[in-house]
């Protein structure tokens, strides 16, 4: 499955690998605070400002993922992940400028 080489497998693997970072960075900061996922989402959907900066850190996973599938010569996925990764950045971009 992940010696796929093409774009939709790209877009799939770019929108669901921030997901997952997501839930990471809940694990490992908030979970050992005691602070449960409702939450945490509360916080971050009455607290705008810090919305961005966790999907910033979300986005760091895609990193690594568009590393490795450009490592394996697999251009066209690493294609899919950029350009959903480009489209997270320019989300964080328009909710800086609107949140401040």
């Amino acid at each position: 499955m992940f010696k796929k080489d093409n774009l939709p497998f790209g877009i799939l693997l770019g929108l669901l690998t921030p997901v997952v970072g997501f839930f990471l960075y809940y694990l490992l900061v908030f979970l050992p605070r005691r602070i449960g996922l409702g939450e945490f989402m509360d916080v971050l959907l009455s607290n705008r400002q810090m919305l961005p900066k966790v999907i910033s850190i979300c986005l760091v996973l895609n990193g690594v993922v568009f590393y490795l599938y450009t490592q394996k010569r697999r251009d066209i996925t690493a294609k899919g992940i950029f350009l959903v990764t480009m489209l997270y950045a320019i989300t964080i971009l328009l909710l800086k400028l609107i949140h401040g």
